[in-house]
């Protein structure tokens, strides 16, 4: 007897909980932040739920009593197909989706009442990123949220074939399918700070570009730029450089099938975020500002990782990146007509032009106050990191990229552990010129 009691108790609790949820979100629909307040036991006979401002918190000891009580009404629901009322079942998952984002049971209900248009799709997209808040890595948050964009994406295309409209209503789908990967990359960017190398947010972020954006060069330079001082601050995390990577294989990409192989176009002003990045930078290089050469944005994907390099010492992610780097501008060599072959060498006056104007790795190189070279073992100055960073320097994008031979790159491992012998950089720059070597003899 006591323990039927117990037990309806616990039921009536349960929906008294339910209830002050949804009363917050009808309260404030912005919400955009859960977590979870330490408290072991209820007190004081007041509400477990929270609501400051735009954020949502829940004691723990709720969520104890909360998750199995939801999850087993879900599931008796599921299994006898008697659902109640549509706003009740669309409550239910929704507040368990908060506490348990990888109940695939919940996004499965969910997506039927998408597909039924009892849900609104874009009210999921809402749910999972406030679920990422707190589950930033959460698997299924992340599978649903594809199904839901390639469900919006499909609408859109079956809108677009029935519409017999023009110019501007084209334009207007343009522009909302550019917003939505905006919001995408914005949910990424969130999830991938609040969990160090967050593989499937930088993967998710990937799927975006490739499904949503088609992988326009206007999108693609847009990431470019937006990632760069992302990746300044996260130097150990590889999925960030790993993006990068992908970033500029698909440029390369569509080098290879434009009409000029040297060139990618064109340049959106999405892709000069505050001055940052190389969309900042290039916008200011004169008459052909509409269009980026790739050997130009490779030369600056080389200045940075000299950078990092050079001003963290030990990152072994840098390095792989220089790898890639290294391969990626001689498998692309000879298309832009100004990069040389591997192994050749330029001579001495063009090189010692091109270093003084890039602060490249050279021996010569100088910061632009004329301080000391940060090649040659200082860290990069802060009027050289401020230049970078607001787009400075456009002399330096109309000089002739540099070719960085084997002979460069060998040089400048040589110097890295030589600055640095004994540490974690002597290792990395010992392991990078044995890299070199192998490559080297193929």
């Amino acid at each position: 007897m006591a323990g039927a009691e117990e037990e309806a108790e616990a039921r009536d609790l349960v929906r008294r909980i339910l209830k002050d949820i949804g009363n917050a979100f009808r309260k404030n629909p912005a919400i955009d932040e859960i977590g979870v307040i330490p408290v072991s036991e209820a007190r004081y006979n007041r509400s477990p739920v929270v609501l400051v401002d735009s954020k949502l918190g829940l004691e723990s000891w709720c969520i104890k009593l909360l998750v199995p009580h939801v999850h087993v009404q879900l599931v008796h629901f599921r299994q006898r197909k008697i659902w109640p009322d549509q706003d009740g079942l669309a409550e239910l998952t929704h507040t368990l989706l908060l506490l348990n984002p990888d109940c695939t049971t919940a996004w499965n209900v969910r997506k039927e009442l998408i597909a039924a248009n009892l849900l609104e799709p874009r009210k999921d997209l809402r749910l999972g990123s406030l679920a990422l808040t707190k589950f930033p890595k959460s698997p299924e948050t992340w599978i649903h949220r594809r199904w839901v964009l390639q469900r919006l994406l499909n609408s859109q295309e079956r809108a677009r074939a029935s519409a017999d409209d023009g110019d501007e209503c084209a334009a207007a789908r343009a522009e909302a399918v550019w917003h939505l990967v905006q919001g995408e990359m914005s949910v990424c960017r969130a999830a991938a700070e609040r969990y160090p190398s967050n593989y499937n947010a930088w993967s998710h972020r990937i799927w975006v570009l490739q499904n949503v954006a088609r992988c326009s060069v206007k999108a693609l330079l847009a990431e470019l730029a937006a990632t760069e001082p992302w990746v300044r601050t996260h130097v150990s995390d590889h999925s960030g450089f790993h993006y990068r990577q992908f970033l500029l294989n698909s440029l390369a990409t569509a080098t290879s099938s434009a009409a000029d192989p040297t060139r990618v176009s064109p340049l959106s002003e999405t892709a000069q975020q505050d001055g940052e990045g190389p969309g900042a930078a290039l916008a200011e290089s004169g008459p052909q500002s509409d269009t980026v050469a790739l050997t130009t944005l490779l030369h600056r994907e080389f200045d940075l990782c000299t950078d990092l390099i050079l001003a963290y010492p030990g990152h072994e992610t840098l390095w792989s990146h220089r790898r890639f780097l290294y391969h990626l501008w001689h498998r692309n060599d000879g298309k832009g007509g100004s990069s040389s072959p591997s192994g050749t060498r330029v001579p001495d006056k063009t090189r010692g032009t091109q270093h003084e104007g890039t602060g490249s790795h050279s021996e010569n190189a100088k910061d632009g106050d004329g301080s000391g070279s940060v090649a040659n073992g200082g860290s990069p100055s802060a009027s050289h990191t401020r230049g970078r960073a607001n787009g400075q320097g456009s002399k330096r994008l109309k000089a002739e990229p540099r070719p960085y031979s084997l002979q460069d790159e060998v040089s400048f491992a040589a110097r890295a552990l030589a600055e640095s012998p004994g540490s974690l950089q002597a290792r990395s720059a010992a392991a990078y010129t044995r890299w070199l070597e192998s490559v080297g003899e193929q």
